[in-house]
């Protein structure tokens, strides 16, 4: 039987866990009580609001043991491939690989907000040189020092060229403390000059060939330093298989995200849709499980829509939200609100956008990447974002900065300049802290003004 949708709290979760148990549910095997997590460190969670269903707490869990994956791969022998500043691609590469296992480094850069103080990886990072002007990523350079969160990488790599100053920054120091990094270049996207040949990238975007062509050259030599640390060929047909197993996993998160977006009540918290799209990067290093974790968010998602259940009332404020929070906290403010997500680009579209199978996988595997909307022009992102908010019907856009970033300094001023000349919608920035305890106050009074600003609107 479906339970009525619910937020509730860490202690209640650990309470229905418990019940469900008793009622004979089956959990994978990282699952278990979420109050476990918090023995571990997580102390963040206990400020947080979780959906009550099953797949949520496998959602949860999944997330939540990503550290465990790593280190029993270790044991177990598995090769581990660190892809920093990759959002999405040589993660695809890797997995068509036996014996390899890629993880996202960068992710680091919530283990503040769940752990707090706990971690101790900011005052790390602040000891190494790189303080709070500096993107809240430099959580990672502390976990790299600390080694209490992941294994020291077999192989590192990390692209390079048109992104975010921070990161560079960071990851060169991580360089200079003893890392052997392996360098790709992404260059700046830009449309094609007059009369110059021109190719269509996914998400609509269109580069120069020439781009295209530096991007497939450096994607080989990623190739080349996996082979050698795997021992074998990485042949086109596993990349295919590799791609064709990727686009599994983003077919069911487009399905998801489409059918959050397009119900008439929300059937599942903003809170959750962030951490499920996350998966679309590096599949949480486990791509089987991540796929299995997505699909039963999406039944249980389904099964609201039919039934008609979901969270808040029918008319709250459809809000689009631009850029991932540093504080999982903040997701849950909107609801409290009086909003609902309503469309979502997290700086990661294209890893959500379906890798082309009709070309020879390494020149898919360039498009794609060159389709990141960090390496392109603002506007790009702009545009994408007011043809997604127009089509899901949001009512406001909701633009998330990120501390110290370079590469949205300016981004939510060009963004919202663009969203009110094309679609008249108000936009509101907030600027959102690792941990967002002492600026809370602030923020539900700019979410609350947002909320009422399109009430008004409508009448």
């Amino acid at each position: 039987m479906m339970r009525p949708p619910a937020q509730i709290t860490l202690a209640e979760w650990d309470r229905l866990h418990e019940r469900s148990r008793a009622a004979g549910r089956r959990e994978p095997a990282f699952g278990g009580p979420l109050g476990r997590h918090v023995q571990d460190g997580d102390v963040g969670l206990l400020r947080l609001r979780f959906d009550n269903s099953p797949a949520a707490l496998d959602l949860w869990n999944f997330l939540l043991t990503e550290e465990q994956r790593l280190f029993a791969a270790r044991a177990a022998g598995r090769a581990i491939v660190g892809t920093m500043k990759d959002l999405g691609t040589v993660p695809v590469m890797a997995y068509s690989l036996p014996g390899v296992t890629a993880f996202y480094p960068d992710g680091a850069w919530w283990i503040p907000c769940i752990m707090e103080r706990e971690a101790g990886l900011l005052a790390i990072a602040d000891s190494l040189g790189i303080g709070e002007s500096f993107c809240p990523v430099r959580a990672m350079l502390g976990a790299f020092e600390s080694g209490a969160h992941f294994p020291e990488p077999d192989l590192l790599t990390c692209s390079v060229g048109a992104v975010c100053d921070d990161f560079s920054a960071i990851a060169q120091r991580l360089e200079k403390l003893g890392r052997n990094i392996l360098w790709w270049q992404v260059p700046h996207r830009r449309p094609p000059d007059r009369g110059e040949a021109g190719v269509p990238l996914p998400g609509g975007l269109e580069a120069p060939l020439e781009q295209v062509a530096l991007v497939r050259g450096e994607l080989a030599r990623v190739r080349a330093a996996l082979q050698e640390l795997s021992g074998r060929e990485l042949s086109d047909g596993d990349l295919r298989a590799g791609i064709r197993a990727a686009n599994g996993i983003r077919a069911v998160l487009r399905e998801l995200r489409e059918t959050v977006f397009r119900a008439e009540i929300a059937p599942l918290p903003a809170l959750e849709l962030l951490v499920a799209e996350m998966m679309a990067l590096h599949f949480c290093s486990d791509r089987d499980a991540a796929l299995e974790v997505l699909a039963g968010l999406l039944d249980e998602v389904r099964r609201r829509v039919a039934a008609g259940a979901g969270f808040g009332a029918p008319d709250a404020a459809r809000v689009f939200w631009v850029n991932p929070v540093a504080d999982l906290a903040v997701m849950n403010l909107l609801e409290e609100c009086g909003g609902r997500i309503c469309g979502t680009e997290f700086l990661f579209t294209h890893a959500l956008d379906a890798i082309p199978r009709d070309l020879p996988p390494m020149e898919a595997l360039a498009r794609t990447a060159l389709s990141d909307p960090m390496v392109g022009p603002a506007a790009d992102r702009a545009r994408r974002i007011c043809a997604d908010a127009r089509r899901f019907g949001a009512e406001a856009v909701l633009i998330s900065r990120i501390p110290g970033a370079s590469h949205c300094a300016l981004e939510g001023t060009i963004i919202a300049d663009v969203v009110a000349r094309e679609l008249g919608l108000p936009t509101v920035e907030i600027e959102v802290p690792s941990v967002s305890n002492a600026v809370s106050p602030a923020l539900v009074t700019r979410l609350t003004a947002l909320v009422e600003t399109v009430r008004m609107r409508r009448s």
